[in-house]
């Protein structure tokens, strides 16, 4: 509940400011710092391309917001790391040596990365640490809050599988990248809402957030629990959620036990049309990938003002305590409110979703 409140209450002030025009930072470059103005080159890193998001949504996003906010003058320079902590490692030190103004940065390894992180901070550029938290001297970060992501995908999934003494309630969990700190975050907040309600008999941490590997993995949890004897699965996002679902299938598998998952990915709203996947968890990428734009351009404009209103939130990581932190909330999607979620704020068209195999089920559903 805490959680919840501070989510909300950021997102409300956030917004509440913005409809004031506290947050505008597309003015005159006179209302910035003497040294810079609108001219300015955000440099983005995100992790991979498994998880369709960060090219779909993140990067566009960012990109159409920058530019409105600089009046067409700012620019993003963007690089993508393809789950390799190495390369992106390399990418960051480009961005320090072509000199970008600000950088925000999604980690491959929140660890690893923290020397180019106190690189980036001895060469004078802010780094902001964009849905997973980065450690080393980041100057703040914005993501979902996380423990709550897995508390709603825990909570769901018990719901799903009814509130009886029924003791054969044997779940798979199948968690993130170890190498993620949102990982353990997810898993962590999944536990408080599954532990003494479900027996989890097999659980993983699925190497680079990979769907081949969460296959693998649960074929391996198949063989050892017997698939009949599997009443759910805690699937930590929806890539690995359809890796889950092909290794059930490979197993005979017709009538799919709940399943969860994370993002909202156009492939798994649909599956839960049809009745693969139970749930995904919807987060409003736009929300976040705007008011991340709207940091990096007020932080590197000078403007502290509206920098310190949209980071109204602490944070800590292994490294840094008192991060300044936008949390943006979240929300549980299932078949009872696609409308109201990602038809509603255009993340998908509705016929994007419904295609001729999915006609009957979006008609039950009255989403035509």
């Amino acid at each position: 509940m805490r959680r919840t409140a501070i989510a909300v209450a950021a997102s409300t002030m956030t917004l509440s400011l913005a409809s004031c025009g506290v947050l505008n930072a597309s003015g005159e470059a006179s209302d910035a710092s003497p040294t810079k103005g609108n001219d300015i080159t955000v440099g983005l890193l995100l992790p991979e391309r498994a998880n369709s998001r960060y090219e779909n949504f993140d990067y566009p996003i960012i990109k159409k917001k920058v530019e409105s906010l600089t009046r067409k003058q700012g620019k993003v320079d963007y690089d993508n790391a393809d789950a390799s902590a190495e390369k992106q490692a390399t990418q960051l030190q480009q961005m320090i040596d072509d000199g970008v103004d600000v950088i925000l940065l999604d980690a491959v390894d929140s660890h690893a990365i923290a020397d180019g992180v106190k690189k980036a901070k001895d060469a004078g550029i802010p780094v902001i640490a964009y849905d997973r938290l980065a450690e080393g001297p980041i100057d703040a970060y914005i993501s979902f809050d996380n423990s709550l992501v897995g508390e709603v995908q825990g909570r769901t999934l018990v719901e799903a599988l009814g509130n009886g003494e029924d003791a054969s309630k044997k779940i798979v969990m199948m968690n993130g990248s170890p190498t993620d700190p949102n990982a353990k975050q997810f898993k962590a907040g999944a536990l408080d809402e599954l532990t003494g309600k479900v027996d989890i008999k097999k659980s993983f941490d699925t190497k680079d957030w990979d769907p081949k590997n969460a296959e693998a993995n649960m074929a391996q949890a198949i063989e050892a629990i017997g698939v009949n004897n599997i009443a759910g699965v805690y699937s930590a996002n929806d890539g690995m959620a359809g890796g889950i679902i092909d290794a059930l299938k490979a197993a005979g598998v017709t009538d799919m036990p709940p399943i969860t998952g994370q993002d909202a990915e156009l492939a798994a709203v649909q599956r839960i049309i049809s009745g693969e996947q139970y749930m995904s968890v919807y987060k409003s990428y736009p929300q976040e990938a705007e008011a991340a734009a709207e940091m990096a351009v007020a932080k590197v404009q000078g403007k502290d003002i509206q920098f310190d209103a949209l980071t109204r939130d602490k944070v800590d990581s292994p490294t840094t305590k008192d991060i300044p932190a936008q949390l943006v909330p979240v929300v549980a999607l299932t078949r009872k409110n696609i409308k109201e979620t990602v038809i509603a704020d255009d993340i998908y068209q509705l016929s994007d979703i419904c295609t001729s195999k999915l006609k009957s089920a979006c008609e039950e559903l009255k989403l035509g």
